[in-house]
C-alpha cells in the first residue's frame, strides 16, 4: 500500500469518528498552545525587566540600607539619611560621581476636579533624581533646587498619572490635591512604558522636592534609598567603591564585612532579575511539557481503544493479504496526523493569543519554541502511537476474526 493510500485510510478512519478525534486533537492543542505562550509570557517578562532596567541610565546606582550578604558581619544597621547623600556628593573625595539624589517614598490619592487617582510612587528628592533615573520631560520643566531649598509644594508627574486626572489636556501649571497637600504640576514625564507585574509603574508617579513630600507624608527621618550617576558607565566601578569608602566614614565603620548599606549598580540588578525571570521561564515550560505528554497519553488511549473498535477490520485484512507493516503504518498515520492537525491548530492558537496582554505582560514568542513544540508534538504522535500500531499489526488473523 502506498503511502497516499495509507493517508486516505488514516483521512477515513478519524473522519469516522469525529469527535473523539476532535478531542484527541484538542488535548495536542492545548498542550502545544501552553508551552508556546508560557514560554512567551517568561519572554515577555525578561524584556519588560530588561527594558525597565535599562530605563534607568546604564551608569545608575542604588544604595539601599541593609545587607544581603550571610557573612555580613554588622551588629546593627544604620538607616540612610540626607547627610549620607551629602557626603558623596563632595566631588573631591568621589571624583567619578557626577549626581546624587537621595529618595523617599510613599503612595498616596491624588485629586483633580473631583477625579481621583491612587499614585502608586510619590517620590521625594532632588533634581539629580531626573538625570539620574533618566527621566525625561515632555512638557513643562523640571522643579530646581531652589524649589527644594525652599519646600515649595511643586511636582512632576508621570503620564498614566497625567492622562488619568487631566486626560489630553495639559497638566503644567494645574493644581493636584497630593494627600490633602496642593501641589503645582510644572512638568510631565515622557512615557516610559517599562512596566511589569514586579515593578511599579515608572510612568505612574509624582516626584516633588524632598524636604516637602518629607513635611506632608513622611517625615524628617531615613531615607528610601539613594541614587547615584556615576559620570560614565565605565565609571560605575570606581563610583562603586567612592560610595563604599565615604559611607563606611558616615557610618563609623572600619571593616568592609561589617558594611551595613548595598550598593547595585543596573548591571548587577538586570543579571539577577534576568537569572530569577530564566528560572521562572523554565518552570513555565516544565509545567505546559506535561499537558503535551497527558495529550500524548490520551493519543495512546484512544488509539487502543480503535484497535479494538476495527480489530475484525484488522483480521479481514491480513487473511486477504495485507502485510504488517501496512497495518502498522495505518494506525501510526492515524496518530501521527492527530497531533499533526493538533500541533498545528495549538501554534495557531498561541500565536493569536500572543496579541494579547496575559497579567499585565506581553507575550513575546520565542521562534523555537514554535518549531520546538511543533515538532514535539509530531514525535509524540509516532512516539505514543507505537504501541497501539504495533499491537494492531501483531493480531494473528484468526483471533482477530473471531473477535466481536
Amino acid at each position: 500500500m502506498n503511502p497516499l493510500q495509507t493517508l486516505r485510510f488514516a483521512v477515513g478512519g478519524l473522519a469516522a469518528n469525529k469527535v473523539r478525534s476532535g478531542l484527541t486533537m484538542l488535548g495536542i492543542l492545548i498542550g502545544v498552545a501552553a508551552v508556546i505562550l508560557l514560554l512567551a509570557v517568561g519572554n515577555g517578562s525578561e524584556q519588560a525587566v530588561v527594558d525597565s532596567i535599562d530605563a534607568l541610565g546604564t551608569n545608575s546606582l542604588t544604595v539601599t540600607s541593609g545587607t544581603a550578604s550571610a557573612s555580613s558581619t554588622a551588629t546593627t544597621i544604620q538607616p540612610l539619611t540626607v547627610a549620607d547623600a551629602k557626603a558623596l556628593a563632595n566631588t573631591t573625595a568621589a571624583p567619578d560621581i557626577a549626581g546624587v539624589a537621595p529618595e523617599v517614598t510613599t503612595s498616596q490619592t491624588a485629586i483633580y476636579n473631583g477625579v481621583s487617582h491612587s499614585v502608586s510612587s510619590v517620590i521625594g528628592t532632588y533634581p539629580a533624581y531626573f538625570q539620574a533615573a533618566n527621566s525625561k520631560v515632555s512638557t513643562g520643566d523640571y522643579f530646581s533646587d531652589d524649589d527644594v531649598l525652599n519646600a515649595r509644594k511643586v511636582c512632576v508627574i508621570g503620564s498614566v498619572t497625567a492622562s488619568d486626572l487631566f486626560g489630553t489636556a495639559s497638566p503644567v501649571g494645574k493644581v493636584i490635591t497630593l494627600g490633602g497637600t496642593p501641589f503645582t504640576v510644572v512638568g510631565e514625564l515622557a512615557t516610559k512604558g517599562t512596566s511589569t507585574s514586579s515593578f511599579n509603574n515608572p510612568d505612574d508617579t509624582v516626584i516633588a522636592p524632598l524636604p516637602t513630600v518629607q513635611n506632608a507624608f513622611t517625615g524628617f527621618g531615613s531615607l528610601s534609598q539613594i541614587l547615584v550617576e556615576a559620570k560614565t558607565a565605565a565609571d560605575t566601578t570606581n563610583a562603586t567603591n567612592e560610595i563604599t569608602t565615604l559611607l563606611m566614614g558616615t557610618h563609623g565603620i572600619s571593616s568592609a564585612s561589617a558594611v551595613d548599606f548595598q550598593v547595585s549598580s543596573q548591571t548587577t540588578l538586570l543579571a539577577t532579575r534576568s537569572s530569577s525571570t530564566q528560572t521562572l521561564t523554565v518552570l513555565l515550560g516544565a509545567v505546559a511539557a506535561i499537558s503535551l505528554l497527558v495529550g500524548g497519553i490520551g493519543i495512546t488511549n484512544i488509539m487502543l481503544v480503535t484497535v479494538t473498535e476495527r480489530t475484525r477490520e484488522i483480521g479481514i485484512r491480513k487473511a486477504i493479504g495485507a502485510p504488517k507493516s501496512a497495518i502498522m503504518g495505518q494506525f501510526l498515520a492515524e496518530s501521527t496526523l492527530l497531533s499533526l492537525i493538533g500541533g498545528a491548530l495549538g501554534v495557531i492558537t498561541a500565536l493569536i493569543g500572543s496579541h494579547f496582554t496575559i497579567v499585565g505582560i506581553k507575550p513575546a514568542v520565542i521562534p523555537a519554541s514554535v518549531y520546538g513544540s511543533f515538532a514535539i508534538a509530531v514525535a509524540i504522535g509516532l512516539f505514543f502511537g507505537s504501541y497501539p500500531a504495533n499491537r494492531a499489526a501483531s493480531l494473528r488473523p484468526i483471533d482477530a476474526l473471531r473477535h466481536e
